[in-house]
């Protein structure tokens, strides 16, 4: 009688890295040539279990050094409460578990929520990482899943259509420490949505398909000029991480040798103790430069490989791209190409980190953001400002939106010149970004400016604005500002935000002398903080000139 294992085979889609473009990690996939082995697994947690134990053998069987994804059900690991024979598994094919990355699947529905979490605290002492898998079309509670913490969400493609959605998960996973994957990607469109939406991580058949043999190239969309934001301070090392080549300690010099002759894209190997922390690193050329020389191979061969490497650049999972350099900055010239280890809590090795790529990446960004600047004031355009309303709206919080502009503009140029009028525009400007602090300010153009910031905050900056002495040419000039104050759910987008500023905009530049108009989204009326109402006073200054402002 054949048993079931006799017609399945395994398939492999790589997890691919949307800031490298490199593959990350390979997930594994049951193929039965007959039957739903999956159905029968779901009701079945030992087999499900011993499904997970196929999986690793058939992708270590393909000898591939890439970190691997295995896929269990939710039910299996509460009813068994891990995976030993996994773990035995994994360390007796030379592996590591924090190679090894379960992607917990649904249902969780009738899933006794503490069994499934002592499991998975259980795994993760064992050293594997957990992913969350089938977010947005599964049936996770939003609960549990922050009690799993897990380091890797994945969500479903459909989740693409729904971009406040993915924001309001990549904020999420900001909280958690996780890392955002999209599956299920078919098309261009969709990888610029996942990438505009935050995702680090993506597979699909765009990508590359599920095949037997683990694919060695996969295609990766030219990125378009700014689909690629630098979250403030900097982009995340996690989203740089590339798998790393590991070796234990104890390997000779000829076995790493043996490993970088025989994979040429590997750039360097971490030598790591019994827990997986790295203690040297082994760099390509010097390694193989040492070994070439007329007595190297006869001196090195059989020696600890350890003799050859340097003490390894780390940093942490939380790290950002400008704290990598920072290290890179660290030492001798001759160490700048090296790979950084980027390490977990524990200290644990999770991958490294090239040089090259974060440097082009802080490039982009940095091309990016000077492209958006104001030549005027070096200020940001109104895009920053609306994307940031965007993700605090995604987000849930409250937020001020002010836009202020300059009285009678018109009257400053034809009255005090071009030149006067742009050093009032730096001037304004200059001040508006010393007084926000880390508020986004945004120069929309002419005299305009936005500037969003949190309610508490407006008093402070509306003094150092308003009551500040403005002159161009010797003439005293004044200032209007208006301001909405959107409460959660008040507004839908920006677009909301924008309309209802409008107004109040209108009834600032009613009023004469700095004015200041506020009003609150949804609410009627507006309230007069600032300015004087009524028929224009007596000036001396631009205003004297135009009975409009």
């Amino acid at each position: 009688m054949h048993s079931w294992t006799d017609t399945l085979r395994f398939a492999f889609q790589p997890v691919v890295n949307l800031r490298t473009g490199a593959v990350a990690a390979l997930e594994t996939l049951a193929r039965p040539e007959t039957g739903d082995i999956l159905a029968e697994a779901r009701r079945d947690p030992e087999l499900d279990g011993r499904l997970a134990v196929l999986a690793f053998r058939a992708a270590a069987r393909k000898e591939t050094l890439l970190p691997l994804h295995l896929n269990v059900f939710a039910a299996t690991l509460a009813d068994l409460g891990g995976l030993a024979p996994l773990h035995d598994a994994v360390r007796g094919a030379g592996r590591m578990p924090w190679e090894v990355t379960l992607d917990i699947v649904p249902p969780y529905t009738h899933v006794p929520h503490r069994a499934l979490l002592e499991a998975v605290a259980a795994l993760r002492e064992q050293g594997f990482r957990i992913s969350a898998d089938g977010i947005g079309d599964g049936d996770v509670p939003l609960r549990l899943l922050t009690d799993l913490s897990p380091g890797l969400v994945k969500l479903d493609a459909s989740l693409l259509a729904r971009p406040a959605a993915v924001r309001a998960m990549r904020t999420l996973c900001e909280e958690l420490g996780a890392l955002v994957a999209v599956e299920g990607v078919e098309t261009e469109h969709q990888c610029a949505a996942a990438l505009a939406a935050g995702a680090q991580l993506a597979q699909g058949e765009l990508f590359a398909p599920p095949a037997r043999i683990p694919a060695v190239d996969v295609y990766v969309p030219s990125l378009a000029p700014g689909a690629l934001t630098a979250p403030r301070p900097g982009p995340s090392v996690r989203e740089f991480v590339r798998p790393a080549a590991v070796l234990p300690l104890s390997a000779s010099a000829e076995r790493v040798r043996a490993l970088l002759t025989g994979s040429p894209d590997v750039s360097g190997v971490l030598l790591v103790d019994p827990a997986g922390r790295p203690v040297r690193s082994v760099h390509r050329s010097r390694f193989l430069l040492s070994m070439s020389t007329r007595y190297g191979h006869a001196l090195y061969a059989d020696r600890p490989a350890h003799k050859l490497g340097d003490t390894p650049r780390t940093v942490g999972v939380d790290a950002t791209a400008w704290e990598v350099l920072d290290v890179v900055a660290v030492g001798g010239r001759d160490r700048t190409s090296d790979d950084v280890a980027v390490v977990d809590e524990e200290g644990r090795c999770v991958g490294t980190v090239r040089l090259a790529d974060l440097v082009r990446a802080l490039a982009e960004s940095r091309v990016e953001e000077a492209a958006g600047l104001n030549p005027l004031t070096r200020l940001p355009g109104s895009d920053a400002i609306v994307s940031e309303v965007d993700r605090r709206i995604a987000e849930g919080r409250a937020f001020a939106l002010s836009w202020l502009d300059i009285d009678h503009f018109k009257q400053v140029n034809d009255g005090a010149g071009f030149a006067a009028g742009d050093e009032l525009i730096r001037a304004v400007g200059g001040a508006l970004q010393r007084a926000a602090g880390q508020a986004p300010v945004g120069h929309i153009g002419g005299d305009d400016f936005l500037v969003l910031a949190d309610e508490e905050a407006l008093d402070p900056l509306v003094a150092a604005v308003l009551d500040a002495s403005w002159t161009a040419g010797g003439r005293p000039v004044t200032l209007s500002l208006a301001t909405v104050v959107c409460a959660p759910g008040s507004v839908g987008d920006h677009h909301q935000a924008a309309a209802r500023l409008a107004p109040l905009k209108k009834a600032a530049k009613a009023l004469h002398g700095a004015s200041w108009v506020l009003g609150r989204a949804g609410l009627p009326g507006h309230e007069v903080r600032r300015g004087i109402p009524g028929p224009a006073p007596a000036q001396t200054g631009f205003a004297a000139a135009e009975p409009q402002r």
